[in-house]
């Protein structure tokens, strides 16, 4: 089988490997589509959150069908569509462990979840990456159309935010640099897009002066998520998803008392892929605007080299049709 691989830092090939062997509780599954995720360009350069050794085979935010299963596994089939969970235990699928960067790949039964038949390949490989954005949402609690929402930074992430703020209904504003960046988020249902210099008079009059009951940091610019602070409202939730270590800012912390504030971050979504699944299949959501390149399992290494330029690429993609 044909596979990308990362077979030392700053080295990407495509390389030819065996089809793998499934124990008793695995399942072999066949891509049918992977995102490059900017995280896959750090474990490409030699910089990852958790230990990893090359060679690896990238690939955590996938849909595929399942091909065969262990002699152990009862509740998946040949033929199901799945999606499959990166974060497990001390390990991070694609990361510590191979992924889903090639035509055949294995994974425990355990990660898996079966995808709605009303959820395309293309919105189901987008379901890491949402449950990410809907599980941030989630922890703000109770987001709906009484909230005004901030989303800070428009990368996948960001975007991935917006679109699922506003349909819960919330009023959603967009603070990003980026003007077609800021587009993309009108496209997916935010009600304003404006760039950073723009957000505290936008945001004055879409609440009234209240300030943000949601502010949710995407960008994982230290600057901007010292501003967080600065644009909750009394009371106001603050959501830390863009990740950024080592580096630091300065920040008004007599704010989180002097207002309130309730604070939390998360990294991964663990738990709340069940309750995406539902959610994008009952909502009707279609996210695939953000995939901005599609490339084949053969041109993978284009794919990677289209995400490093994030000034015209929101979200690469990877497909294969591969069958046994």
């Amino acid at each position: 089988m044909k596979a990308l691989q990362f077979t030392a830092q700053d080295t990407a090939e495509m390389v030819d490997l065996p089809v793998p062997d499934i124990a008793d509780d695995e399942v072999l599954v066949a891509l049918r589509a992977v995102g490059v995720c900017h995280s896959d360009i750090e474990l490409l350069e030699g910089r990852y959150i958790i230990p990893f050794s090359y060679p690896i085979i990238p690939g955590h935010e996938w849909a595929g069908e399942v091909v065969r299963v262990g002699a152990k596994v009862t509740d998946f089939a040949p033929g199901d569509r799945v999606v499959g969970e990166c974060v497990i235990g001390l390990d991070h699928f694609g990361f510590s462990i191979s992924g889903a960067g090639a035509e055949f790949f294995v994974t425990k039964s355990a990660w898996l979840h079966e995808v709605p038949a009303n959820v395309s390949w293309t919105n189901a490989a987008l379901v890491e990456p949402f449950s990410v954005a809907y599980g941030a949402l989630r922890k703000a609690g109770n987001v709906d159309a009484s909230d005004v929402v901030v989303v800070l930074g428009a990368g996948p992430i960001g975007l991935m935010i917006a679109a699922a703020s506003a349909a819960l209904g919330a009023t959603t504003i967009v603070v990003e640099p980026s003007e077609s960046r800021r587009d993309a988020a009108i496209a997916l249902g935010a009600h304003s897009a404006v760039a950073p210099e723009d957000i505290v008079a936008k945001l004055a009059e879409l609440s009234g002066g209240r300030g943000a009951d949601v502010v949710l940091e995407a960008s994982g610019r230290p600057e901007v998520m010292a501003q967080a602070l600065e644009l909750a409202a009394f009371q106001g939730r603050v959501i830390y998803v863009g990740i950024d270590v080592g580096r630091d800012a300065p920040a008004k912390l007599g704010l989180i008392q002097s207002k309130e504030l309730f604070i939390t971050g998360l990294i991964g979504a663990p738990g709340a892929w069940p309750a995406t699944l539902r959610f994008l299949s009952t909502t009707g959501l279609d996210l695939s605007s953000l995939v901005t390149g599609r490339f084949d399992l053969a041109d993978s290494l284009k794919a990677i080299e289209a995400a490093h330029d994030r000034t015209v690429t929101i979200k690469a993609h990877i497909e294969s049709s591969a069958t046994l």
